[in-house]
């Protein structure tokens, strides 16, 4: 027994002294922020290629495009600095799984995204920031976020609320509310499944031809995959590896229609 207890400590081992740094170090207690392994990084790319049927060095390159924009980067660290949301965040730019949706948006050009669940707003700046590289190119874009705390996303702000705003109230009247189709639709509101299932029916009828929806909370709830399977649509899963951090790591669900989610215009960028 001693000797099986210490062969199965030994894959927790690492994680438990990360656990220790963090709690001493970080302020965070919600939406951790951490980067990705390398090798991890790589697996990301993968996943948007095969949805988009682009090329995995283009969805490599938009990830690291990301990751290298400095001026991103700097706002990010500025606005946390200064907001009355620095108790909660660390100081510090990180966008994790995140990249991946940024990727999604920069291969498929969509004209409508959506992020139910703005928090600090790291998924919402970042989304606007692959919308202004994308309108640069010749292919506007709106983001719009929505949450039920009159104080989430305030990470976004100029340059980047130029082409994005967060609708305040219940998410499921927020989504019934808005007119127009969706090209990329993101759950991260309420992980409930039952709330998460009522947002991907709510949104169904308003789904473009080639729209592709992710779902945040598919490493805990099979509800994304539950309505693939009724609407016809196909369903992936990527699941992050954080570095050097104890968080086990999240994921992306990610239901589209192989062989219709293409870019609008290529993916040239």
């Amino acid at each position: 027994m001693p000797f099986r207890f210490w062969f199965a400590l030994s894959y927790y081992r690492g994680r438990l002294w990360l656990l220790l740094l963090w709690v001493l170090r970080s302020r965070e207690g919600s939406n951790l922020t951490y980067d990705l392994t390398e090798e991890n990084l790589d697996y990301l790319a993968h996943p948007v290629a095969v949805v988009t049927s682009a090329p995995y060095r283009l969805a490599r390159q938009y990830i690291d495009e990301a990751r290298s924009d400095q001026a991103l980067h700097q706002h990010v660290l500025r606005k946390t600095q200064s907001s009355p949301g620095r108790y909660q965040a660390d100081d510090r730019c990180c966008f994790g799984r995140r990249l991946g949706w940024y990727a999604f948006v920069r291969v498929l050009k969509p004209r409508v995204v959506i992020e139910t669940g703005v928090d600090k707003g790291h998924g919402a700046v970042l989304l606007c920031a692959a919308l202004l590289r994308n309108q640069a190119e010749g292919n506007a874009g709106r983001y719009f976020g929505t949450d039920i705390n009159p104080a989430a996303g305030w990470l976004l702000d100029e340059p980047y609320s130029q082409v994005g705003r967060i609708l305040y109230g219940d998410s499921i009247q927020s989504l019934r509310a808005l007119e127009g189709e969706i090209d990329l639709f993101i759950n991260d509101s309420d992980h409930s499944a039952d709330y998460e299932y009522k947002e991907y029916k709510v949104v169904a009828p308003k789904l473009s031809a080639r729209a592709v929806v992710l779902g945040d909370n598919a490493h805990v709830t099979d509800k994304l995959a539950q309505f693939s399977r009724e609407v016809g649509r196909d369903f992936l899963f990527f699941r992050e590896a954080p570095k050097e951090h104890w968080y086990p790591g999240a994921g992306i669900g990610i239901s589209y229609h192989a062989g219709v989610s293409e870019p609008r215009h290529g993916g040239a960028g």
